[in-house]
């Protein structure tokens, strides 16, 4: 929100907005759905539903890297053996991040790499997030969910496990509910929706660029006015920087 609060003051202003996981409440703070106060309550809350749905030890996560494309499910289904592992984080085409009981997560690490993924990793957190082991949490959180005031976004959220739109306070709402803290997350389904979107991130993104290309050439021209000017005493040459560089074009 801090960074937020800074690209605002430098007149930059989202058509639409997104975050992964615990960000989607920075989203819709920043969408105006959410007041800041009532989002980090929220926040506490979520985090303290999430460390208490699953005793220290009984969870785990892990990231696989560079697992073939298609292998993940097949992967999953033989570590389950009757315990939870599934996918937490679509982080990228090349990193996933699976959740569940620990030993289940320990499978599912040697058949990735018998299947082929560059590496497995062990992630050091205190509870397997975004997984069904989580279905107390999200039981816990809809009352607090059902009692904050989610007012209609001023930008459209793209939520990051659908990568659908969400425009109105009813369906942030339903949405938090719905997703968090059980679903896997992931910036896979926002990129997809990003790249077939009809232009208007890309126009925010050029507004960013004609803004630091202005910037370079007003540098630029603040160069050639000291080159100019010849070598002349430090005390000059940082008149005329202080007194042509605000004006140059």
């Amino acid at each position: 929100m801090a960074a937020f609060a800074v690209l605002q003051e430098q007149g930059f202003r989202p058509d639409y907005v997104a975050g992964h996981s615990l960000g989607e409440y920075s989203a819709l703070v920043a969408a105006e759905s959410l007041r800041f106060a009532d989002a980090v309550r929220l926040v506490r809350q979520r985090g303290r539903y999430m460390q208490e749905a699953v005793p220290a030890g009984v969870g785990a996560m892990a990231a696989l890297l560079k697992l073939p494309e298609g292998k993940l499910e097949g992967v999953l289904e033989q570590a389950a053996q009757g315990e939870v592992v599934s996918a937490a984080n679509l982080n990228s085409p090349d990193q996933t991040v699976i959740a569940g009981h620990a030993g289940a997560v320990a499978r599912a690490m040697d058949l990735a790499k018998a299947a082929g993924a560059r590496r497995a990793v062990l992630l050091p957190v205190s509870a397997p997030f975004h997984c069904a082991l989580m279905k107390p949490a999200q039981e816990r959180l809809r009352a607090d969910l059902d009692a904050a005031d989610f007012r209609d976004l001023s930008r459209p959220l793209v939520n990051n496990w659908q990568a659908r739109e969400i425009r109105t306070g009813a369906e942030a709402r339903e949405d938090s509910t719905s997703r968090c803290p059980t679903r896997c997350a992931g910036w896979n389904p926002f990129a997809t929706w990003r790249d077939g979107a009809s232009g208007a991130l890309s126009r925010w993104g050029r507004r960013r660029a004609d803004r630091s290309a202005a910037g370079d050439r007003r540098l630029a021209r603040r160069a050639e006015v000291r080159r100019a000017a010849g070598p002349g005493s430090a005390r000059r040459r940082g008149v005329a920087g202080a007194e042509l560089g605000p004006n140059l074009p």
